[in-house]
């Protein structure tokens, strides 16, 4: 019978209906128990990594801002005051510091792939960040890249080039180094 694709039938006219002829089912074949393999099965839970992110995600970051634009490499601190866990998402809270200007920033840390959005809030920010742009890290909290809210700034047309964040949770002060002459 030739295969049809489309075609006009008079109300009332029957298809016929072919299938494909298959073997009986064997029962011996339906009492083999079905052997799952552990490595396929996903027991990882981003509901409680979230809840777990809550109490043990560093309350302080420190790092640098690199922009793309040529500018100095700026210092760079985060600290974050409140953490609240939504599902799979960890809501954060807290103030970044970026050079000399504060800010207050809020974003997600997604538990389950550990991408973070985190957003400055302030009006004044430093040159090549400007408000309404986010960072976005798609390995936790370094390597973070600036994504600026739109392409072309007419006051600064270096602001949309973007920058990288590096930040870890290891903010120890410097010791100064004692020459021993």
């Amino acid at each position: 019978m030739p295969f049809l694709l489309a075609m006009d039938l008079p109300v009332g006219s029957q298809v016929p209906f072919q299938t494909n002829p298959q073997l009986p089912l064997d029962p011996i074949q339906l009492a083999i128990p079905l052997e799952v393999d552990q490595n396929q099965v996903e027991s990882f839970d981003p509901v409680a990594r979230a809840a777990d992110l809550v109490t043990t995600l560093p309350r302080q970051w420190c790092g640098t801002f690199q922009p793309f634009d040529g500018s100095p490499t700026v210092d760079v601190t985060l600290d974050l005051s409140d953490l609240k866990a939504i599902g799979q998402i960890v809501d954060l809270r807290g103030t970044m510091t970026l050079g000399s200007v504060t800010t207050p920033v809020q974003g997600n840390f997604h538990a389950k792939s550990d991408q973070l959005d985190l957003i400055p809030l302030g009006d004044e920010l430093i040159a090549g960040v400007e408000p309404g742009g986010v960072f976005l890290g798609l390995q936790g909290f370094s390597p973070t890249g600036w994504q600026s809210p739109r392409l072309i700034n007419d006051v600064d047309p270096s602001a949309g080039l973007g920058g990288r964040l590096a930040l870890t949770s290891t903010c120890q002060a410097e010791l100064p180094i004692q020459p021993l002459w």
